[in-house]
């Protein structure tokens, strides 16, 4: 792929977004940042800090709730990165019941977009794991493994699950067939799930995801009950670094062979065994025991679709779990002892 390429990324001040678009700058790229709203100070002030953004960074005003506010970011580029997402309903908005309705109109407006501008020719889109559920269709249990043909049964009900995970687990569900239902015809559509995202941050916040992985090191009871949520979910938990979740969206991008659904995550393991690993090599940290629950689950990793077309995973859990508790020590979050 030409490094003169211009490359739309939605959702760009978000915690995946935003070093995404560093890392295109830093290659070369011309980047279409969208943001919900340019009147943010913080998220608009963090893109335009990015080295090479006052050169190759154009942002774009663009709200999922709004049909056609895509269009003029995606115009001329090349490639459209997806990672805009409604994780809470706009109320105020009439069209849509719901963020599952407004996601899946959102995938729709994105794909005509690209398929009006005749310039994209490849979509990327950023799903999520808790779509991949390889639960039985019947709640009897789980399959062997989780792998690219495991879709989230929607006619469950989940442990640990409240409303905002419930309608956050039918959008991501709902949003990801429909995008990828548009590959092939017109434009190439890679569906890249990932699983839960730790390490490092370009945000004044811990991000959401970081925060769930690392909620046993900091006994934070919300975000351990997001976490069991998930394991009973998906059998156990995929985690991932950020900066492999970076390469691997750059890495589909780049390669015209790659279409349709893959699995991103670097481990799966049980919550019991991340608490174990914190235990051995971080003994000054106490975790209670509240929240080490050992499920004695053997669901497998079965997906290699990814590795098998050339990408390696760089950052192992220890990497992992020690930049996430790093950078949570940086921003005032000390872990117990």
């Amino acid at each position: 792929m030409d490094k003169n390429s211009k490359v739309c990324v939605t959702g760009a001040s978000g915690y995946i977004g935003s070093f995404l678009v560093k890392e295109l700058l830093h290659r070369g790229y011309t980047v279409h940042a969208t943001l919900r709203n340019l009147g943010e100070p913080s998220k608009v002030g963090l893109l335009k800090g990015l080295p090479h953004a006052e050169t190759r960074l154009k942002l774009f005003e663009a709200d999922i709730y709004d049909h056609d506010a895509f269009a003029l970011a995606i115009q001329d580029c090349q490639v459209v990165i997806h990672l805009a997402t409604p994780f809470q309903h706009n109320t105020h908005n009439t069209e849509y019941k719901n963020t599952s309705e407004a996601a899946v109109a959102g995938v729709k407006s994105i794909v005509q977009s690209c398929l009006r501008s005749e310039s994209v020719k490849r979509l990327v889109y950023t799903g999520s794991v808790v779509a991949a559920s390889p639960l039985n269709n019947d709640g009897s249990g789980f399959k062997d493994s989780i792998d690219e043909t495991c879709w989230t049964p929607l006619n469950l009900s989940f442990s640990y699950c409240d409303d905002f995970f419930h309608d956050y687990v039918h959008s991501k569900t709902l949003a990801e067939r429909e995008v990828l239902s548009f590959n092939g015809k017109g434009i190439e559509v890679v569906s890249l799930a990932c699983g839960l995202v730790g390490g490092d941050t370009l945000q004044s916040f811990i991000a959401g995801s970081m925060g769930v992985l690392i909620s046993q090191l900091t006994n934070d009871s919300a975000k351990y009950r997001i976490l069991r949520f998930m394991e009973e979910l998906l059998g156990k938990l995929p985690i991932l670094h950020i900066q492999d979740a970076v390469e691997a969206h750059i890495f589909c991008m780049e390669n015209p062979h790659i279409n349709g659904r893959i699995l991103c995550a670097s481990n799966f393991l049980k919550t019991a065994d991340i608490a174990s690993h914190v235990q051995k090599c971080y003994p000054e940290i106490r975790i209670s025991q509240e929240f080490i629950e050992d499920t004695k689950r053997e669901t497998g990793w079965g997906s290699k679709k990814l590795e098998e077309m050339g990408f390696q995973y760089r950052y192992d859990l220890e990497k992992i779990v020690e930049d996430s508790l790093h950078c949570a020590r940086r921003m005032g979050i000390t872990p117990e002892n």
